[in-house]
């Protein structure tokens, strides 16, 4: 009875419309009081969950993600993938997937990513004949890489939520989400070129030449050197995955105030304002998150699914699979992405784990599926912050991103189903 009243009231919540954090806190708050149990359990649970040293990489990668944005990084990372692809058919689009998929690498937020640089492309690509549907979803599919960057604090949070599941180190999950990263971005830039080739979309421009790339480049490099900070100094042993994300705020604020000189003081309040919010917000979640991870755990949820998952799909490992990543969808297109990991990973990762599947691989399945989840109604944040910039509406974009979704679908099947994808590099670093 406990249990229903546990998913219930956490569903009907949702659906009037209550945020997330305070629907699983209220839902926990009615397990404990159908229980009978001590109100106490909640508030421990809560302080618990987020008294973990690791959580300081959470603010830090944010922060630095926030200096990025504020620090005027875009414009040189657009211009550096301007000068690259610019002059293929269509090449303002695979110029922004590019640009996405390299600020996300620095900013390590699919929202910002596209804040950043929606802002920059989608603007200049109506300019210049590109239809308004088009630009939103190159943009918003693209920044769905910077969920899978080094500089993601959802890589942290992952690992956090393995605790007591599974041993997970955050650098093998770093490594292990490259090739994926990689991958997305291929397909993002085959599903760009097909549809500008399709719909007859100009080139922008001639090749400028591999000098003027090469100094684009050199412009851009010293914002794009924080992922190689962030992994040179984890493999060498100088500073923890913690340490790292500290390191990346001083790399930051040295490339946008003393490099580029484009972060001033207003840009600085801002990236810190924002910062402190994104960070009370997650940590908020972390904890009530913990709360109700306990009851979920209480109830025995994750076995009671793992028992209907192994009925539906007559206990073969390809079918458990499929059906997670169907959940896991659903799940993440009414869920933030820190909530959807928080709540699925203790029940879904013991039963993919027990099917087969390593969990570094599954935390690169969560998430994509989450990243998908950001770009499908009803909540998709990024697809609305696109479409805001672009001034266009959420269901015209719906009718035209049907290649973009593919590109997504396409790389996550094959990182669920061929485990070398996301496992061959932190294999091959560990034998060296």
């Amino acid at each position: 009875m406990e249990l229903w009243i546990m998913c219930g009231s956490f569903v009907l919540l949702l659906l009037l419309g209550v945020p997330v954090a305070f629907a699983i806190g209220l839902s926990s708050v009615a397990t404990v009081l159908a229980a009978d149990l001590p109100m106490a359990i909640v508030f421990q649970k809560m302080v618990g969950g987020m008294q973990v040293f690791s959580f300081l990489a959470i603010p830090f990668f944010i922060f630095a993600g926030e200096l990025m944005l504020h620090g005027g990084i875009a414009e040189r990372i657009v211009n550096f993938a301007n000068r690259l692809v610019g002059h293929v058919r269509g090449g303002l689009g695979m110029s922004n997937v590019l640009g996405c998929t390299l600020f996300g690498g620095v900013a390590g937020s699919p929202l910002a990513d596209v804040s950043a640089m929606g802002s920059v492309m989608i603007p200049l690509m109506k300019r210049e004949g590109y239809d308004a549907d088009y630009a939103v979803n190159v943009t918003t599919h693209a920044a769905l890489v910077g969920a899978l960057m080094p500089t993601s604090h959802n890589l942290i949070i992952y690992v956090l939520a393995t605790a007591g599941i599974a041993a997970v180190s955050v650098f093998n999950l770093i490594l292990a989400a490259l090739i994926p990263a990689l991958l997305l971005t291929l397909a993002n830039l085959v599903a760009a070129y097909t549809v500008a080739v399709r719909r007859g979309y100009p080139t922008h421009g001639a090749f400028p030449g591999w000098g003027a790339v090469f100094s684009a480049f050199l412009a851009a490099l010293p914002g794009l050197l924080v992922i190689a900070i962030i992994l040179g100094g984890i493999l060498s042993g100088v500073f923890t995955a913690t340490e790292s994300a500290a390191t990346a705020v001083c790399w930051a604020l040295l490339v946008t105030g003393l490099a580029y000189r484009s972060l001033s003081w207003k840009g600085f309040l801002a990236a810190c304002a924002k910062a402190c919010k994104t960070t009370g917000i997650v940590l908020l979640l972390i904890g009530i998150s913990s709360a109700f991870g306990y009851f979920l755990a209480l109830y025995e949820v994750p076995q009671k699914t793992g028992e209907w998952l192994e009925q539906m799909s007559g206990n073969t490992p390809w079918l458990i699979f499929l059906w997670v990543n169907v959940l896991l969808f659903l799940l993440g297109t009414f869920l933030d992405m820190a909530a959807t990991i928080l709540i699925c990973t203790p029940i879904f990762l013991p039963i993919c784990m027990k099917a087969g599947m390593d969990p570094t691989q599954f935390g690169i399945v969560m998430l994509l599926n989450c990243a998908l989840g950001l770009n499908t109604p009803p909540v998709g944040s990024t697809q609305f912050v696109g479409c805001a910039i672009g001034g266009v509406s959420v269901g015209q974009v719906m009718r035209s991103i049907a290649p973009f979704y593919g590109a997504l679908l396409a790389t996550l099947l094959a990182v669920t189903y061929i485990p070398a994808i996301s496992l061959a590099l932190p294999a091959w670093v560990a034998g060296q």
